[in-house]
This record gives structure tokens, C-alpha cells and sequence, in this order.
């Protein structure tokens, strides 16, 4: 993989600094290269470390990450993981989010530097979620365990640091969110009625896999009244119909998060394409909703075929396509579902999880180095 030490000797590629916390810290902060909260300094031996993980040439790049392109190598990525807080076995699964990101039908371009607030999303499936401790569970988004953390964290130091995505320069959105500290989680795959979202998107089963999404934070679905599946989609479809959201103008594939509850109850009777169907069918606005600009300049444009003509109650429809929603089964107990917006003009990618001669990799000790 080459030696590290003759690596760090290339020009920029080390940085010398004292060894006290607080002083790398105000360092890395005044250089741009912190989130604003504290790192962990990546010192040689920490970044090591995290490359005795790496099945490839730590100098190459993996992928360019827009709006820099800056050529993100395992190098670069193992210091940002190190800042992070990421155990050195997360890594394998750090580079894969990566790489799945920086393919063109995300386009991390648009969603990186947009005004928009979305941040990518990263969903993980298959034994890897297990192994590595990734919660799928209650409070998947939020706070309390270190794989979700610090690898959503370490993929947003990335995009910051190699991609260039800095406030106000690379990054142009308006408010931000939450979702751009960190954005994964796994599909609770045990408690889902259907099959994983990896298995629908063409991979086996024993795949370890994520599927990266260009979206904005869940919106809670409240539904404790509902004795039946269809109660509960039509209280998600009434949720996702929403004129404000960039979805409804791009042929895009936002996201339904079920509950374990929610989704044993609509499995009890729909598939999970008669589901998507169902919701693709219910979830719409009324044109009379949108204001006149937007049906003269977006609704006319956009929908010409169908709504050259438009009246107050033509229905324009969240997703176009049965297809293009995804759902997967996140979170614990609880009657709750999300609708998770995109975009817009972004699609998702999924990747398994392989080493460097294109096996797909049983666990993440198949990358390390030793």
C-alpha cells in the first residue's frame, strides 16, 4: 500500500503542530478544517491505523468529491475518519460511502453547493450494519452510537475538507440543517416485514451495501389511529403533499421511512410495490394550492403534456412513478413513520461493499492489511 511516512513527505500532506489539544484544535478551526466541533488530531500512528483497514493504494483516489473534486484517497479520507472519532474498522464502509456518493446520478455536485438544505443521506444494509454496531433501531437519527456518528461525521468532514463544500463559498445553502453533521443510519432489517432495500435495488441478500440518497431531514409521520395499512399509507401520502417540496417538480425518488408498526400493518395487506403504488396514486396537491407564478413558470413548464392547460383541481403528483419511491424500515416501537424529500434533482446509488478484486466482502477484516 507504500509506506506512510514517505507518503506525509509529499508537500501539504503533513502538517506540523504542537501536541496540545486545545491548540490543534484552534488550529483546525482557524484553517477551516473542523465542523466546529472538537477532532481528534490525526497523528501519524492514528492514521495508520485507520489504513491497516485500506485493501488499495493509500495515494490513489477513490473517487473526486464536487464541488472541488478534489481526489479523495485513502490517505486524505483515513485523516478526516481519524478527526472524526471512527474506529479504524469503520473505515472499509467509509470509503464505500464515498464512492457511492461521487456517481454521477447522485450528483454531489448539485446537492454539495445548491441553496437547498439537503445533505446526503446514508442508508446501511446487510451484516456489515451488524457488525460494526450501526443503529437501525430507536432514535437511529439521533445521538448515542459511535458508528452512526463518526462515520456520517467523517463523510461530512470529506466533503468539507476534500470537496470543498465550505459555507458561503462552496456550499451555498441558505439554512443548513442537522443532517450535514451526520447522516447515517442502517435498515432494521429484522424487523421488516420486506425485503431490504439493498435486495430490492438488484443486490443478494449477503451483500453488505449502502444506498446514498441526496435529502432532507426526516418529517415525522404521526399515525396512532389507523387500524389498518391503508389508514396508515393514507396518512403518509396526506404528509409527503406538499407544494414546497423540490420532489414534486423532477422526476426524482424520494423516501418513505416505515416504523416496524407502520410497516407490519401495511404488510398485512400490500406488497411492497402495491405500497408504493398506493402512495404514488394518493400523495398529490391541488394545482389551485400553488400560487400563480409557480403554475405559470414551474407547473406549465414542467408538467406541459399534461398540464398546458391547467385547472384549480388537476392533481400534480409527489412521485411519478410507483418505482421512483423508496421505502426502507428504520426506527423502533412506535406508530410513526417519515417522508424524507430530495433534491429533487438527484437520484440514489447503491453500492456493495467489495474489495479490491471486486469480491463482494463477507466483513470488514477483508481489508485489512495487518
Amino acid at each position: 500500500m507504500g509506506n506512510l511516512a514517505q507518503l506525509l513527505q509529499a508537500p501539504g500532506a503533513s502538517v506540523e503542530a504542537v501536541e496540545d489539544f486545545d491548540a490543534i484544535n484552534a488550529m483546525m478551526r482557524e484553517k477551516g478544517w473542523s465542523d466546529g466541533l472538537p477532532i481528534v488530531p490525526p497523528t501519524e500512528a492514528r492514521v495508520a491505523a485507520m489504513l491497516a483497514y485500506c485493501d488499495r493504494p493509500w495515494d490513489q483516489p477513490i473517487a473526486k468529491i464536487a464541488p472541488r473534486w478534489g481526489e479523495a484517497t485513502p490517505l486524505r479520507l483515513a485523516a478526516n475518519a481519524v478527526m472524526a472519532g471512527c474506529q479504524p474498522r469503520y473505515f472499509p464502509l467509509l470509503m464505500l460511502a464515498i464512492e457511492a456518493m461521487c456517481e454521477e446520478p447522485l450528483n454531489l455536485y448539485g446537492v454539495q453547493a445548491t441553496t437547498h438544505l439537503c445533505a446526503p443521506l446514508v442508508i446501511v444494509n446487510g451484516p456489515v450494519a451488524t457488525e460494526l454496531g450501526i443503529n437501525a433501531g430507536h432514535n437511529a437519527f439521533g445521538p448515542g452510537h459511535q458508528a452512526n456518528a463518526t462515520i456520517g461525521r467523517a463523510i461530512r468532514l470529506a466533503l468539507v475538507n476534500i470537496g470543498g463544500a465550505i459555507p458561503a463559498l462552496g456550499d451555498m445553502s441558505t439554512f443548513g440543517s442537522p443532517a450535514k453533521y451526520s447522516y447515517l443510519v442502517a435498515e432494521n432489517e429484522a424487523e421488516s416485514p420486506w425485503e431490504p432495500l439493498h435486495v430490492e435495488r438488484g443486490l443478494p441478500r449477503e451483500a453488505s451495501a449502502v444506498t446514498v440518497i441526496g435529502a432532507e431531514c426526516p418529517h415525522n409521520v404521526n399515525d396512532h389511529e389507523s387500524l389498518d395499512g391503508e389508514g396508515v399509507l393514507m396518512t403518509i401520502a396526506g404528509t409527503m403533499g406538499s407544494v414546497g417540496i423540490n420532489d414534486i417538480f423532477y422526476k426524482s425518488q424520494p423516501l418513505v421511512i416505515m416504523g416496524p408498526e407502520h410497516a407490519k400493518a401495511v404488510a398485512a395487506r400490500y406488497t411492497k410495490a402495491e405500497a408504493k403504488r398506493f402512495l404514488q396514486e394518493h400523495a398529490h396537491v391541488p394545482l389551485g394550492k400553488f400560487s400563480k407564478d409557480n403554475i405559470e413558470r414551474r407547473i406549465k413548464v414542467t408538467f406541459k403534456d399534461r398540464l398546458a392547460d391547467p385547472k384549480s383541481d388537476d392533481l400534480v403528483y409527489v412521485v411519478q412513478r410507483p418505482e421512483d419511491l423508496l421505502i426502507a424500515v428504520i426506527g423502533g416501537a412506535g406508530k410513526h413513520s417519515a417522508f424524507v424529500p430530495t433534491f429533487g434533482a438527484t437520484l440514489p446509488v447503491t453500492c456493495a461493499l467489495k474489495t479490491a478484486d471486486g469480491r463482494l466482502a463477507k466483513s470488514v477484516e477483508d481489508f485489512r492489511q495487518g
